[in-house]
């Protein structure tokens, strides 16, 4: 029998360890056992009533770390590092884990929860060029009017001052309202507009419908303008600066 020296064995592929960060907690994960997030779970989110008591689940399935939503109510957006990809994970849905960072941000009633998993084994690499400019009113085809960004910025403020990972309050359309001193039909209608125009360019759950409530539609509305850069921290001193209170066109 011949042995062959010129054959070499393949690279074995490196074992990928993840762990979750919460408000400066960490969790490292055993791959042997799913991870649940949740009211009453490993990650113990908050005792907020609108939470499911096991919500989001990571697991190991053979190599490669997975989301999974087990929950039946809630749906979370999930983003890379560099925030130029997204998805979001609806009931029953699941999904690999392939970002050195993921971001994972969700809200349960008023409140918008962000985790972030760390894997040592990515096997996606982002090799988009970085984007140019400041400007943040364009989505694909899609432009916003100087107020439907202002009030984009008054649902989302809470969220972009927060530091880090953790949880802020979604603004009621009341307190939006307020905070931009326009009658509540004049932010309803605008609401309606930016709404529609996102839905027209595939964003999902903006759309009314059995059990899309205004709070779910505010949530997920903040969470894709946050995690897509739609609106930036850089933003925020324009709801304090002077801008025309005409309607838009």
């Amino acid at each position: 029998m011949t042995i062959d020296e010129t054959t070499t064995p393949p690279p074995a592929t490196p074992r990928s360890e993840a762990s979750v960060e919460f408000c400066g907690e960490w969790f490292a994960l055993d791959p042997a056992k799913p991870f649940e997030i949740g009211r009453e779970a490993d990650l113990d989110i908050d005792d907020n009533q609108y939470l499911h008591r096991r919500f989001l689940q990571i697991a190991n399935v053979e190599g490669m770390w997975w989301l999974s939503n087990v929950g039946s109510r809630l749906s979370a957006t999930v983003s890379d590092a560099s925030r130029t990809m997204q998805a979001w994970l609806a009931p029953g849905a699941r999904m690999p884990i392939v970002f050195g960072l993921t971001t994972v941000v969700f809200t349960a009633g008023p409140t918008s929860y962000e985790f972030t998993v760390h894997t040592t084994a990515p096997t996606f690499y982002d090799s988009s060029p970085a984007p140019e400019g400041s400007g943040a009113t364009t989505v694909g085809a899609v432009t916003f009017t100087e107020s439907q960004k202002l009030l984009i910025l008054a649902l989302a403020e809470t969220m972009l001052k927060r530091d880090g990972t953790g949880t802020s309050e979604i603004p009621s359309s009341q307190a939006a309202a307020q905070r931009l001193g326009w009658a509540l039909s004049r932010f309803n209608r605008k609401l309606d507009n930016v709404c529609d125009k996102l839905s027209r360019t595939g964003v999902e759950g903006l759309r009314g419908g059995v059990g899309a409530l205004a709070t779910n539609r505010r949530a997920r509305l903040v969470e894709y303008a946050v995690l897509s850069r739609l609106v930036t921290k850089a933003d925020l001193p324009l709801l304090d600066a002077p801008h025309d209170d005409a309607d838009d066109r």
